[in-house]
């Protein structure tokens, strides 16, 4: 949902994919505390970890070992206390931790691969600690818990030697939770370095006959979601046989998407210190990584961090119908925390058109104001409101004078499309929010109908390709009023992409109902490098 796009940049970096084709995360981590050199199995094929024979330990005994956390460590560990205790996003806590604890960019990369890594892998790492703790996980101290996910994680999914995982593991927490429990934490650990990856993932999944709960340990995913994107990938014309692709695109660490503020920032900072121009959208970058803060391009907020894949949707409803006429009004329903409202309104600005920035906390809709205020202020304007009440706004206006010409409804939705940027998400999820947020998505597309003018177009988008949030949310809403049509999304979405980025297997369209009409639009990690973004456009009649 909306927040996807505050994507943060503090310790994102660029680099290989954390999955591979058997489930489990790839070496080729930071160089800190690794072992060069593969290690391959009597087949050939990579291991991620040591022969048992080749595993050593320290020499001393836990009580002689470090009392001092690693910052890197600790940038991470305070990462999972956040979100485990808190509710809070790791993509939002990270940066901070590691401004906090001034880490260079090795480091800084360590502990992004260490955070988002555990976070990420979270269901199949206390699968595997519930086989070596000798009581519930649950009746664990919440905090010795986060610091065994994350020496689990440098066990089995980094390049960190057994020895170096184990002490400093230990050794934060004795620093951090006390003396105590670090006889725990080094005899768990023991027992999950006797075993490597693949070891595991085959007990771990050695009597679970249920696909779904298969592909879910060796993917970290939930069972629920294993289907439920299985179900998306047909729904919107694509082939089961891509859903191991797609878990392991979401368990890639992201790279870092730029935006410049058309008319308001330049990428030219950017691409002088490492960054790459975007594939897919016009006006985009790739970054290198490392804390975007330093640039004042970020700072100044002319250059953002947005997936490509919502720069892409949001520039489509600008393409759909006539090219937007000066004195036009638009509208962005759900506008928190601004990122798609910062794009809109500085195109607004360019061509003479007004933007209408509706959030309904007014907390969010400060960070919206925020994100604006880089854009000329007479382009645009923040309401606090619930969507679903904007037609209050026309104060009993005809729509035709007082409505808008373009609206986005970015909904509220699950997220099920941002995994990779959430790791902690897939965690919090149930297939009951689908039903919770099914009713609020619905009010919000008729909201929207409702104040658009004639002849005016209404861009539907979510971050989730689940079809009870896509396709079956738009059929409902136009099977409940005839002043609505859909009409094709692929021909805009095909105008606001680069030249040829959208060519062959890339063609995100899918004919409604199966037919040759009016084509959603469905983006995927593993065929894009996009969150999943689903867009539909309507029109009003």
């Amino acid at each position: 949902m909306s927040e996807r796009d505050g994507q943060q940049h503090g310790g994102q970096q660029r680099g290989g994919r954390p999955g591979d084709r058997t489930g489990g995360p790839r070496a080729g981590r930071p160089a800190r505390d690794r072992q060069d050199g593969p290690r391959r199995s009597a087949t050939g094929h990579e291991r991620n970890r040591r022969a048992q024979a080749e595993r050593s330990f320290s020499a001393s005994a836990p009580g002689r070992r470090t009392r001092r956390a690693d910052p890197a460590r600790l940038a991470a560990f305070e990462t999972l206390r956040a979100v485990s205790e808190e509710g809070a996003y790791g993509n939002l806590v990270l940066p901070r931790a590691i401004r906090a604890h001034r880490l260079d960019r090795r480091d800084a990369g360590f502990a992004t691969e260490l955070a988002y890594g555990a976070l990420r892998w979270q269901g199949t790492w206390d699968a595997v600690l519930a086989r070596c703790v000798d009581r519930p996980l649950a009746d664990l101290d919440g905090a010795v818990l986060d610091a065994l996910r994350l020496g689990v994680h440098q066990l089995l999914a980094m390049r960190v030697p057994d020895h170096a995982a184990l002490d400093q593991t230990v050794g934060l927490v004795r620093a951090v939770i006390g003396a105590g429990p670090g006889g725990l934490v080094n005899a768990v650990l023991r027992k999950v370095a006797a075993k490597d990856l693949q070891e595991w993932l085959a007990e771990l999944t050695e009597d679970v006959a249920d696909d779904a709960a298969r592909l879910g340990l060796r993917h970290a995913h939930p069972a629920w979601e294993v289907r439920a994107l299985r179900q998306a990938l047909v729904a919107h014309g694509r082939d089961a046989a891509e859903l191991e692709a797609l878990l392991e695109a979401d368990n890639a660490a992201p790279v870092v998407n730029l935006v410049a503020l058309p008319g308001v920032g330049d990428l030219a900072e950017a691409l002088g210190t490492g960054a790459e121009p975007g594939t897919l959208v016009p006006g985009s970058a790739l970054s290198s990584g490392g804390d975007l803060h330093r640039l004042a391009s970020v700072r100044e907020g002319g250059v953002r961090v947005q997936d490509a894949g919502s720069q892409l949707v949001a520039r489509a409803l600008l393409e759909a119908g006539h090219r937007p006429a000066e004195g036009e009004r638009w509208l962005d329903l759900c506008a928190g925390p601004g990122g798609k409202a910062a794009l809109l309104a500085a195109v607004a600005a360019g061509r003479g058109a007004h933007l209408t920035a509706n959030e309904v906390a007014p907390h969010r809709a400060e960070l919206v104001r925020q994100a604006l205020r880089p854009v000329p202020a007479e382009a645009w304007t923040v309401r606090t409101g619930d969507g679903r009440t904007i037609a209050e706004t026309l104060g009993g206006r005809p729509v035709e004078d007082a409505g808008w010409d373009r609206v986005l409804v970015d909904a509220p939705c699950t997220g099920l499309g941002a995994l990779r940027r959430r790791p902690e998400s897939r965690w919090r999820r149930t297939p009951r929010d689908l039903a919770e947020l099914g009713p609020l998505q619905r009010g919000l597309l008729q909201a929207a109908l409702d104040v658009t003018r004639p002849g005016g177009t209404v861009a539907y988008v979510t971050c989730s390709p689940h079809a009870a949030e896509t396709l079956a949310v738009v059929q409902d809403v136009l099977a409940a009023r005839d002043d609505a049509e859909l009409v094709d999304a692929l021909a805009p979405v095909r105008a606001a992409a680069l030249p040829g980025a959208l060519d062959g297997d890339r063609d995100p369209s899918r004919p409604w109902e199966g037919t040759a009409g009016p084509a959603t639009v469905q983006l995927w990690p593993h065929v894009h490098g996009t969150d999943a973004m689903f867009l539909a456009l309507l029109r009003k009649r």
